[in-house]
């Protein structure tokens, strides 16, 4: 029973360190009482321990993952229900695992994996076609960005790293007090982890307090339409949305205005891409830039291009009939004045509802189960390298779409691309007005701090934003509000440690995760014959 209560203790800590309503504080705790109950079924020689620390970790699992992504349900119950069953399996696989590693090796041997494989775990989450990185522990800290200016040397795996190493020197403490019983242990320990905890955010504020923003500055103008993607968006024609854009952007512009940002696929008709000079949006666009010939437009649109020559069939394509294909894609799209429209289509797609992972060898087993998960039985073409658009000769932005603003590396590569700052376009109303929304803004602060890039946020209806390159929000456009939101990006071509190696801590990680697992089971393999 106590066992029970430890592991239902780690859940509603982790649950209530999460943002963004949550203290992150809990965070360096929180995996301690389910470590301690999995230590104490090891040492014990009792039955099915595999089994009791499998269901212990899955208990805390899914408390974690339902409190703080239950509004997966509003978009859709199977898809929502679905991620938060099957990701807490996949963590609890983890667990267990660690605990199969930790009845081999000695105390420093298992902590160095359980560490380096939930890092290595986290990693696959960002790569794989079942990608969900929402829980990633480095995620946590995204509402206190003061505490992370370091960010931009680690990225989010430092937090994640950060964590655990907390968690592993208090339960350590916990277990050595258990077994001594000196107080002088618990002084120590308690010293020890207030060290590890305190001296990131430290060198943090010492970051803060010496960081100097860029000079450089553009005004840019984010629109927030606010129509409903379930009621309206699909029942608004581009002509009605044009017109409405055009009326935001002209309230609100001002003759500095360099840059106005539409959301993600606001233009929702489905645009032939190669008659896009023929479109609505362009058409509005036009109009309107060549009005303000001193300003680009920016805006999401959701796109095809139908073909008959099986030579372009690539593994995204979708078959209508005999020799008869579609791409189909979520993009961005900028007008200039004085230039051709340039395009970058979203390469990083919302499992199930965009993408059909592994469909080579699911379809013929699944059929078209993306209907259930809420999605299309189309699947979203994406591109393989970022984009960036050129505003002037001189300054870049890079158009990350929606659920691509959650991975740290890929958005390095808009940077890589020279992005001088980022421009977010979204929908976030499929999640009502939950955390969803919220905590999707809350991960962007992530980004402009491993970046050191300012953030000019369009959301259809959710929160538009700005966040400068400390990853502090200067001014935002609250959930379910019709308008506009005028403010100044900053301009900054330095290029972060980040930045330039990515996700090395990960890297590093699952060579270290898969040597200890083999130092730890070989042996046990060979001592079976």
């Amino acid at each position: 029973m106590k066992n029970f209560l430890y592991a239902l203790l780690s859940g509603v800590l982790l649950a209530l360190a999460w943002p963004t309503y949550g203290i992150p504080l809990l965070l360096f705790f929180a995996f301690v009482p389910l470590l301690y109950a999995e230590n104490k079924i090891r040492i014990k020689d009792v039955k099915y321990r595999k089994w009791k620390v499998f269901g212990l970790s899955y208990l805390s699992f899914i408390i974690w993952n339902l409190i703080t992504t239950y509004w997966l349900y509003f978009s859709t119950p199977f898809g929502g229900i679905f991620a938060i069953t099957v990701n807490s399996l996949l963590m609890s696989v983890v667990f267990l695992l660690f605990h199969m590693v930790a009845k081999r090796v000695n105390f420093k041997a298992s902590s160095s994996f359980l560490i380096s494989f939930w890092i290595a775990f986290e990693y696959l989450h960002l790569n794989w076609e079942f990608s969900w990185p929402w829980l990633n522990l480095g995620n946590g800290f995204s509402d206190f960005p003061h505490w992370i200016q370091w960010y931009e040397y680690t990225g989010a795996f430092g937090g994640t790293l950060w964590v655990l190493l907390a968690n592993i020197a208090v339960l350590k403490m916990i277990l050595l007090y258990k077994e001594y019983q000196e107080k002088t242990i618990l002084y120590r320990g308690i010293l020890k982890t207030g060290i590890l905890i305190l001296l990131p955010i430290g060198i943090s504020y010492l970051l803060l307090w010496n960081y100097e923003e860029s000079e450089k500055t553009i005004e840019a103008l984010v629109l927030q339409p606010n129509v409903n993607p379930y009621t309206e968006k699909y029942n608004t024609n581009d002509a009605r949305i044009g017109e409405l854009l055009t009326r935001l952007a002209e309230e609100n512009i001002s003759a500095e205005t360099s840059i106005v940002i539409a959301p993600e696929t606001v233009f929702a008709d489905g645009t032939v891409l190669s008659r896009f000079e023929d479109s609505e949006a362009n058409f509005f666009s036009r109009q309107l830039v060549n009005k303000y010939p001193k300003m680009s437009f920016l805006s999401g649109i959701s796109m095809y291009d139908r073909f008959s020559d099986p030579a372009r069939v690539q593994g995204q394509s979708n078959q209508l009939g005999p020799n008869d294909w579609y791409d189909d894609y979520n993009s961005a799209f900028m007008i200039s004045a004085k230039d051709s429209v340039h395009f970058y289509h979203k390469s990083k797609l919302v499992v199930g509802v965009e993408n059909f992972p592994y469909q080579e060898v699911l379809r013929p087993v699944l059929g078209n189960v993306m209907i259930d998960l809420g999605g299309t039985v189309a699947m979203k073409t994406t591109q393989e390298k970022r984009a960036t658009f050129d505003i002037t000769s001189s300054e870049e932005v890079g158009p990350i779409i929606c659920y691509e603003s959650v991975y740290g590396d890929f958005v390095t590569g808009y940077v890589r691309e020279g992005a001088d700052f980022l421009a977010i376009i979204t929908n976030d109303a499929w999640w009502g007005n939950t955390q969803g929304h919220k905590q999707h803004l809350s991960y962007a602060r992530l980004r402009a701090i491993e970046n050191r890039r300012s953030i000019a946020r369009s959301a259809n209806t959710g929160i538009s934003a700005f966040i400068n390159e400390k990853g502090e929000i200067t001014s935002s456009l609250g959930y379910e509000k019709q308008g506009a939101l005028r403010g100044e990006v900053t301009l900054n071509d330095r290029v972060t440690f980040y930045t330039q190696f990515g996700d090395y801590i990960a890297r590093v990680s699952l060579f270290l995760a898969l040597f200890i697992f083999l130092f730890a089971m070989v042996p046990w393999k060979r001592s079976r014959k």
